[in-house]
């Protein structure tokens, strides 16, 4: 259902005290595990954002500050403790696991940490926070969650899941352009002349997973319902497997009619941005449209707020 939208206040809701003294002794307990994510991910091409998400969760509360609810009742202890229980709970096996294991994965390791910091620094804002500045401020708060790396099983169903998708849609391709495929097998593909594999650099999992963080604070500026937001961040999904296929496509169309040398060329070994830009032209046409229904909507009556 619709909430009426917060009345801008002239003052910005101060940040109390207790808030930033439990959350400068979290971040002192978790120094260790913070500092090595944050050397973890400015050496990493697929975890490169992490480093901006503490910033741009800022910035949102930053925009949110004159426009939040007058303070109602605090959030039950229950519900706050739910949180401690939790990190102390993924705190635990990360603990286990690492004194068990030495060799232990470092995204793995990374993920159980920040995770963990991500569930006691929640469970601080609801004993802190009243419930409606929490619902207001929904999505900083959830936005950090893109700080924790992927543990790497999850890392390698979402690789796979992008690459055997891809494949798939390649196929299609191929076939509505006439295109013969004489023979594939899974990721394997047997053109004129020339033998394909889609290989995991290939799945595109890296600018899919920009393009979603990116979608998500798209949504949240420039549309004005929930689930609008919601299906213009899951269009990345589709759009990405979409555009990794059209890339394989292209490459072998190369291949086929110039000469296998092509799968060396620089449009496959750095052609990457060349594709991930022509594939926001139709997600730029999605936010368009969903804008224009929008702004159709508040001129038949009422603005409405985020359901």
């Amino acid at each position: 259902m619709n909430n009426p939208k917060a009345i801008p206040s002239d003052r910005p809701t101060s940040i109390p005290r207790g808030f930033v003294v439990a959350t400068l002794i979290l971040a002192a307990a978790f120094s260790v595990p913070l500092f090595r994510l944050g050397r973890f991910a400015a050496g990493s091409e697929l975890y490169s954002h992490i480093l901006l998400i503490p910033f741009i969760s800022a910035f949102l509360v930053w925009t949110h500050r004159r426009h939040l609810p007058p303070p109602s009742a605090p959030m039950r202890a229950a519900a706050s403790g739910m949180f401690f229980l939790s990190g102390t709970i993924v705190l635990g096996v990360w603990g286990y696991f690492a004194w068990s294991r030495p060799q232990l994965a470092l995204e793995n390791s990374l993920a159980a940490s920040t995770l963990s910091f991500l569930l006691f620094f929640w469970g601080i804002c609801g004993r802190v926070f009243a419930k409606n500045t929490l619902r207001a401020l929904l999505l900083p708060l959830g936005f950090l969650v893109f700080m924790a790396p992927f543990p790497t099983f999850v890392k390698y169903v979402l690789e796979a899941g992008l690459q055997y998708s891809s494949a798939q849609a390649a196929y299609a391709i191929f076939k509505l352009s006439g295109t013969p495929v004489f023979f594939r097998d899974g990721l394997v593909f047997q053109l004129p002349g020339f033998n394909m594999q889609v290989a995991p650099e290939c799945s595109g999992i890296h600018s899919t997973l920009a393009l979603f963080i990116t979608s998500v604070l798209a949504g949240h500026f420039f549309l004005r319902t929930r689930w609008k937001s919601a299906v213009f961040a899951l269009a990345v999904i589709p759009l990405g497997i979409l555009r990794n296929g059209f890339r394989v496509f292209v490459i072998g169309q190369l291949c086929v009619h110039i000469g296998p040398h092509m799968v060396d060329s620089p449009i496959h070994r750095r052609g990457g941005p060349i594709f991930f830009v022509l594939s926001l032209v139709p997600l730029f046409l999605l936010l368009y449209l969903l804008v224009r229904s929008d702004r159709r909507r508040a001129a038949s009556g009422p603005a409405a707020a985020k359901v």
